[in-house]
């Protein structure tokens, strides 16, 4: 009708309509938290993971047990009317890469120190004794020390011929697994009335296994 203005709506019923507000504003919370949660849970999910095994293999196969030396050991002596002892040291190598740790010990034996010729001038048979063995892992080697149960001094063995060789050094079972250097020291009885002159006695060492 002419003249007539917008016709403004009232609710009739306020306090429904602010509920509805409330509801809306409600229903606007929840679709965002439910939004953030989504994206949320699609920013945890893991990175797809592809996974191999292999398994290595090694075979380690027995060395050997041995014993070895370049040693030319020598003492000297002024004979002066009285007994003397002269000491003189044999390095030797030791090598156990057996792997098996079943021990092993070091056996010595020699001839007769002696002038030669046809009439030779001597050292008494029981001339020589160990008194002592310094042994030590060697450079490059990691080792399981031995473990020694030999008591010094050792008498070596001596006669034209040499004789049936004696312990001077072992190592326990599950000991003495590497490389050694492992130096005897042996001193040497020379008695006043001894004769001048350039002895000479050849040593057999042997490294035999267990202990």
């Amino acid at each position: 009708m002419e003249g007539w203005g917008p016709i403004e709506r009232k609710d009739k019923h306020p306090a429904a309509a602010n509920h509805r507000r409330k509801d809306d504003k409600m229903t606007t919370k929840t679709k965002i938290a439910t939004g953030l949660a989504t994206m949320a849970a699609v920013v945890a999910l893991p990175a797809a993971a592809f996974a191999a095994t292999a398994t290595s293999t090694g075979t380690l196969a027995p060395g050997a047990l041995s014993l070895t030396t370049s040693a030319a050991p020598t003492f000297s002596a002024t004979l002066d009317g009285t007994d003397q002892t002269k000491t003189y040291t044999v390095p030797t190598v030791v090598t156990d890469s057996r792997g098996s740790g079943a021990g092993w010990n070091l056996t010595i034996t020699s001839t007769q120190f002696t002038t030669g010729g046809a009439t030779p001038s001597t050292l008494a048979t029981n001339a020589s004794s160990i008194t002592g063995v310094a042994n030590s892992c060697a450079p490059g080697s990691t080792c399981t020390n031995p473990t020694n149960s030999v008591s010094y001094p050792v008498g070596v063995p001596a006669a034209p011929t040499p004789p049936t060789a004696v312990k001077y050094f072992n190592a326990a079972t599950s000991t003495g697994k590497g490389k050694f250097n492992n130096t005897p020291s042996v001193d040497v009885f020379i008695p006043a009335d001894a004769n001048a002159g350039t002895y000479s006695s050849t040593l057999t060492l042997s490294a035999i296994s267990g202990p």
